[in-house]
């Protein structure tokens, strides 16, 4: 791929597979025509309207309460073979996997398999004295991204333009780094955090925390397009995902890291997220360790695949949108975590919700 040094020293900056938004001091100057045109009267009406901004491809679900699920799409599925982009094509949803961990946690924990008060090192000793404070850092505290572990795709080893798979690797690149900060101090995002978390659990389970997941999480609301990783999944049903401006397919890549591995549909993120929103996943003391623990939507990036999975309480309304494109260059004094393409996809996002809520 072109460029591809000037594309890594951007993922040096920029932080991805985390929590994305807008910095919008100073909103860059390219980014001003999505944000001021005049809203459209329906949502498939704006879905088009981001191809014309550089998106590939788009995907929306939209299932509000009561009414039958809507499905939206623009775009391309894949865009060498010009494939018209499917609303019920499986997507990489990067880091909305933490929802399905974290409810992984909360059921385990209920159970008495897990204890959120344990540390580090009480569940993984081999790593006392190769993370700072191993012997203070808990369950909760990396559940919720508070231990000050250093997040490993921020280390200059880290290539987000080649597949992921072997976790070792990864992890090797913050033992024996200095802790962000002190346990429990602040909030940081650190993708090592669910690498570890997935340790755990794979360790207490005796078996892949996928299957528990598969069993507990998937199978009870009838979520069959829901996979582990590209690897479980059909490749041919995956959409293709794309850099801004670049006609590369990273689909190809595989990125196996706990927290960031999930494929899926819109339509079964929409599901699993109405489930964990209205309580129908967890049951009343699982929802009230999950309430305590982690966050109730969530956002997911990696190379190519920008997702968004809320629910909008004061519409009863769970919103999922895939957006096949990430990263490019912004104009202005401010710029954009993910790059220009995942700042777009925030305005469009935005832009259908305010058109439901007309």
């Amino acid at each position: 791929m072109q460029n591809k040094e000037r594309i890594i020293r951007i993922f040096r900056i920029i932080m991805p597979i985390l929590s994305i938004s807008i910095v919008l001091t100073v909103p860059p100057l390219d980014l001003l025509p999505p944000m001021l045109v005049p809203l459209p009267e329906t949502v498939q009406e704006q879905v088009d309207k981001a191809i014309d901004y550089g998106l590939d491809g788009i995907i929306v679900y939209v299932d509000q309460a009561g009414e039958a699920p809507e499905f939206y799409a623009a775009g391309w599925k894949d865009k060498g073979e010009k494939i018209p982009a499917n609303p019920h094509a499986l997507f990489n949803i990067g880091s909305i996997s933490k929802l399905y961990i974290a409810t992984a946690v909360a059921k385990l924990t209920n159970d008495g398999v897990l204890s959120l008060d344990e540390t580090l090192t009480d569940y993984l000793p081999e790593l006392f004295g190769r993370i700072e404070n191993a012997d203070q850092i808990t369950l909760r505290m990396m559940v919720q991204h508070r231990s000050g572990i250093p997040n490993f795709t921020d280390q200059d080893g880290f290539d987000w333009l080649i597949s992921h798979t072997d976790m070792d690797k990864e992890l090797n690149l913050v033992l024996g780094k200095p802790a962000d900060f002190a346990p429990d101090a602040k909030y940081s995002y650190s993708n090592t955090n669910y690498l570890l978390i997935g340790r755990i659990l794979d360790n207490v389970l005796g078996y892949d925390h996928q299957i528990y997941i598969a069993e507990k999480n998937l199978s009870p609301l009838g979520l069959e397009n829901t996979f582990a990783s590209i690897r479980q999944a059909d490749y041919e049903n995956v959409a293709s995902g794309y850099w801004y401006e670049y006609d590369d397919d990273l689909r190809q890549l595989e990125h196996l890291m706990p927290g960031g591995s999930m494929v899926s549909t819109a339509e079964d993120v929409g599901l699993f997220l109405r489930a964990l929103n209205d309580g129908s996943l967890l049951n009343d003391d699982e929802q009230a360790i999950y309430s305590s623990l982690y966050e109730y939507e969530h956002t997911g990036w990696v190379p190519g695949y920008f997702s968004i999975a809320r629910y909008h309480a004061d519409l009863d309304t769970v919103v999922v949108q895939f957006v096949s494109t990430t990263g490019g260059d912004t104009w202005g004094l401010s710029n954009i975590i993910g790059g220009k393409a995942t700042g777009i996809s925030n305005i469009i996002y935005n832009r259908i919700i305010r058109i439901l809520r007309k």
